[in-house]
């Protein structure tokens, strides 16, 4: 059985629970035979895979812990979340937040809620990431439980993820859970960027950045000096094969969490 190394009951950052959060969002992109028995390994008695119009995720659970992970999308196929009709706000969560992640999300979130009643017996912990499109989608679940629900959740950790709110949105969030939302950015990775803050989107949660050799920082400036230096489009942003893209990968992220096992970032 591979040695599933986490702190289940902290709410502070933790290297190796960024670590096995970034190894969960990674495996969502598995299928659900491969998710369900490498959860098992991990520990993991109680599973479940959801599935409905192109949205996926899953739960697992054992007596400390549940994590729930949204599987992301291609970067090509991120181009069509980003079409006019998606990128339109609609109201929620304390502010306005992306048409097209918002109603992807509705198609489970019923699902989950009930999913993590069944599976929570013992007051487990509760935690949620994501990749990419998946990152979105974690995040406005956890916004969603807190806003109307007031469900604790111990963390969420996404990787590589877009902007899925405006500024109210961000400061309802941020004053609620952003001591316990870790948003990573691998370098030069472009869909962090996307939409674009001129369309009034804002991130949530506490940055932290990994630099070309994989070295983690929590200071913005690394990041705001890529900002400075983008002005293609989004159909530029998303073309394969580019260092942007490259960065996407989750692979990449996971490699770099592993060079930062023993590393706590300023916050």
């Amino acid at each position: 059985m591979t040695t599933f190394s986490f702190k289940p009951d902290t709410t502070r950052y933790e290297p190796q629970n960024a670590l096995w959060l970034g190894k969960s969002a990674k495996l969502a992109y598995a299928d659900e035979a491969t998710i369900k028995a490498t959860a098992s390994t991990w520990g993991f008695s109680d599973f479940h895979f959801f599935d409905k119009r192109e949205t996926q995720a899953y739960a697992i659970a054992n007596d400390r812990m549940i994590i729930v992970a949204f599987r992301g999308t291609e970067p090509g196929k991120l181009q069509d979340w980003m079409t006019d009709a998606d990128l339109d706000f609609v109201d929620g969560m304390g502010g306005k937040v992306h048409e097209g992640f918002s109603r992807a999300l509705t198609y489970v979130y019923q699902d989950i809620l009930d999913k993590i009643a069944e599976f929570q017996t013992n007051g487990q912990s509760l935690w949620f990431t994501g990749h990419s499109l998946g990152g979105a989608l974690a995040t406005l679940t956890v916004a969603k439980l807190r806003y109307e629900n007031d469900k604790p959740i111990y963390g969420l950790y996404t990787f590589g993820q877009p902007r899925v709110g405006n500024r109210d949105f961000e400061r309802t969030f941020n004053s609620d859970f952003k001591p316990r939302a870790f948003r990573f950015v691998n370098n030069n990775d472009v869909v962090p960027r996307i939409p674009p803050r001129l369309l009034n989107y804002s991130h949530v949660g506490t940055f932290l950045f990994f630099d070309k050799d994989g070295k983690i920082h929590s200071d913005m400036g690394w990041w705001y000096r890529l900002l400075d230096s983008f002005t293609g489009g989004i159909e530029d942003f998303l073309k394969p094969g580019t260092d942007g893209i490259k960065d996407h990968d989750m692979d990449r992220y996971v490699t770099n969490l592993e060079k930062n096992i023993d590393t706590y970032p300023k916050l």
